[in-house]
């Protein structure tokens, strides 16, 4: 081999990677802090190959979001300040146990496998930076509620056997709403305290908490949020300085479960012409 060409391909090699490395930088420098690789995204526009099914995508797929027809109107990038926009309207199309539409990301743990999960006695940390760009008003003139991070329960295989039912779903023991410019959190209780383990597992056990709002109004601000999960503990935290921590019985009788966390936008209307835009800055989950 020419020893001079062999130094020229090389030189040449190396200005490539220095300038895809220099684009890399340079495209990550105008997105969102946050690493798709660990998240799926469900958007609600109906897949073509899946009628009456919304579109959903994972890993590697959804790091070409901007692109890709039918889920971009939904997820796209701000470069303008670094956020990922996720928009939602009661467009039809929803996931099998909702009768409202979501733009939202969905925890996997293991990239592309869903199966695995974790507990309440393993524990987690949740962690994003949030605004609300825009969202619409009610008939009533008041604005529009969405979902903007959940802790959602899913039953083991052997759980859902169990019981007889046809998937895996199970409540979510979190939701953490965006509701008239303040932070509303709403957590589920055990109907009967002295269920058996085997009831515990269906939805219909489970009832909604009286939910509770943080003092600070966020209003078009950003935000940030934490959750904090440990055996038989739950805790909530607005911008570092407000907090919200359950440690009751309720929690505990949870640790049956498995879970995962999701964030972004659902859309709790219906009404005809209402919308939402969530703004994600930075989003972390570990465990």
């Amino acid at each position: 081999m020419d020893l001079n060409f062999s130094k020229t391909a090389v030189l040449v090699m190396c200005a490539v990677v220095a300038i895809g490395y220099s684009q890399d930088k340079k495209s990550k420098k105008k997105t969102a802090n946050i690493d798709l690789s660990h998240w799926t995204v469900t958007v609600p526009e109906e897949d073509p190959n899946k009628p009456g099914k919304p579109i959903q995508l994972g890993y590697p797929e959804i790091l070409d979001y901007n692109n890709i027809e039918g889920v971009k109107k939904y997820m796209y990038d701000d470069p303008k300040d670094k956020s990922i926009v996720f928009y939602a309207y009661p467009s039809g199309t929803s996931t099998a146990n909702s009768h409202y539409s979501r733009s939202e990301l969905r925890e996997t743990m293991v990239v592309g496998d869903n199966n695995v999960n974790w507990t309440f006695a393993q524990g987690g940390y949740f962690k994003g930076t949030y605004a609300i760009e825009d969202i619409s008003k009610e008939p009533d003139g008041k604005y529009s509620r969405v979902i903007i991070a959940q802790i959602h329960g899913r039953l083991t295989n052997e759980q859902r056997q169990l019981i007889g039912q046809k998937d895996n779903n199970a409540a979510p023991i979190l939701k953490i709403y965006w509701d008239k410019g303040k932070i509303r959190v709403k957590t589920k209780v055990l109907k009967d305290l002295n269920a058996e383990y085997k009831d515990m597992l269906s939805d219909h056990a489970w009832g909604d908490d009286e939910g509770r709002n943080f003092k600070e109004k966020v209003d078009f601000n950003k935000f940030t949020l934490e959750i904090k999960v440990s055996d038989g503990r739950l805790e909530v935290v607005l911008n570092g300085t407000e907090s919200f921590v359950y440690d009751d019985i309720h929690i505990k009788k949870w640790g049956v479960f498995e879970n995962y966390f999701k964030a972004g936008n659902y859309f709790q209307s219906k009404t005809p012409g209402t919308f939402a835009k969530v703004k994600i800055y930075s989003l972390e989950a570990t465990h």
